[in-house]
């Protein structure tokens, strides 16, 4: 079972809307944009890094990392600089080869970001290389699963006005959702302004969540989530700078409703410093950034501090997809429920032969060995920007 070869797909795909619902930089002629009320920069594309190892003996795994931005840095590294170092190595020794990818570059301090999803991508690829070889599904290495379907909240409602938002949450309600989490951020009057309106409309049963997009500081979220504490919202996401883990600390003392965090982080390093210093009620590691590795020990962790894994995902597609799903009916202290963005599934299963299936507020955990998806390779290469 050595390595042979590894194939990496960075990803861009096209199309007439962008993540979150904005058309603000469609006309620009660049592939990135800011958007000035998140901080960050966009691409008008879905944008995403995928790589094929194959085996000496024909068997081959799919991974991948999350790149909302530049795919290709994540691809440089993996045929640069992981390459020499896994052909030849034997796929199944997955933990030595995630500590010896990850220590090529600790010492020059690349011990987070590009590099790590880097290593995510191939820790994914031979996890589902090892499912194949055993005839398994990766939950079932992981230990077995807990749960055979997943229930789904809906990320994000990307409308432009209040009233059209509310129509699409109601929308969703009839489809059988029973939690919607909405990404805002837009000052503290705007944001109540919103969820006001979608807890009249959805009615006091409904499950709630905000994502407020590190645009507060600790005196204004303690502020927000005592007014959303009435308002019956189940937990307030990311509201400070990411690195702010002492006013995180402060504000999960201050307030009833709990605080999520950890999207940004991708190590059991950072994650355990996030839980020595108390500062979230919820760790959201994404699969895309920390691998199934790491979220496998990650989780384990936190069930040593009483904390929940709400696993992210935001616009990983069908590698991402299939591994946090695995990763969730594995996931002994799981959330519950999966984070899950309408607008990015059906992009996803395009690419891929057999489609996840999401229904009724369920997404389904792919059948078959190893992570149960097989890719359209033909297409992944169509697409493929580099």
């Amino acid at each position: 079972m050595k390595i042979e070869s590894v194939q990496v797909y960075p990803i861009k795909i096209r199309k007439s809307h962008v993540y979150l619902g904005s058309s603000s930089g469609l006309n620009t002629p660049y592939d990135y944009y800011l958007r000035p009320e998140y901080r960050c920069p966009y691409s008008k594309n879905m944008e995403t890094l995928l790589i094929k190892i194959t085996t000496e003996s024909g068997i081959s795994g799919w991974g991948e990392a999350l790149a909302p931005v530049l795919p290709g840095v994540g691809g440089k590294i993996i045929s640069e600089l992981f390459l020499p170092v896994l052909k030849g190595r034997s796929a199944l020794d997955i933990g030595v080869n995630w500590n010896l990818l990850y220590g090529l570059m600790r010492d020059r301090g690349y011990y987070s970001g590009f590099m790590v999803d880097a290593v995510s991508a191939v820790d994914c690829a031979l996890w589902d290389i090892a499912g194949k070889y055993l005839r398994q599904p990766v939950y079932q290495l992981l230990g077995g699963a807990y749960r055979d379907k997943i229930p789904a909240y809906i990320s994000g409602l990307p409308a432009e006005g209040l009233e059209q938002k509310v129509a699409l949450a109601l929308e969703w309600k009839e489809k059988g959702f029973k939690a919607i989490k909405l990404q805002i951020g837009y000052g503290m009057e705007e944001d109540l302004r919103i969820m006001t309106a979608l807890r009249k409309a959805l009615g006091d049963e409904f499950r709630l969540m905000i994502d407020a997009h590190w645009n507060y500081r600790v005196h204004e979220a303690v502020k927000l989530a005592r007014r959303l504490e009435e308002l019956g919202v189940e937990f307030l996401e990311c509201p400070l700078d990411p690195e702010n883990l002492n006013g995180y600390s402060e504000l999960a003392a201050a307030v009833d409703i709990p605080v999520a965090l950890g999207e940004a982080d991708r190590t059991h390093w950072q994650y355990k410093e996030i839980l020595d210093r108390k500062s979230c009620d919820i760790l959201q590691p994404d699969v895309g950034r920390c691998g199934i590795s790491q979220m496998k020990r990650i989780a384990e962790m936190a069930e040593l501090y009483g904390r929940p894994v709400a696993p992210h995902l935001s616009v990983g597609q069908g590698g991402c997809i299939a591994a946090t799903l695995h990763c969730d009916a594995a996931l002994y202290n799981f959330y519950g429920i999966q984070e899950y963005q309408p607008s990015i599934l059906p992009v996803a299963n395009e690419f891929l032969q057999t489609p996840v299936v999401c229904q009724e507020g369920y997404l389904r955990i792919p059948e078959g060995s190893g992570l149960g998806i097989a890719f359209d390779e033909e297409k992944v290469k169509a697409f493929c920007a580099d």
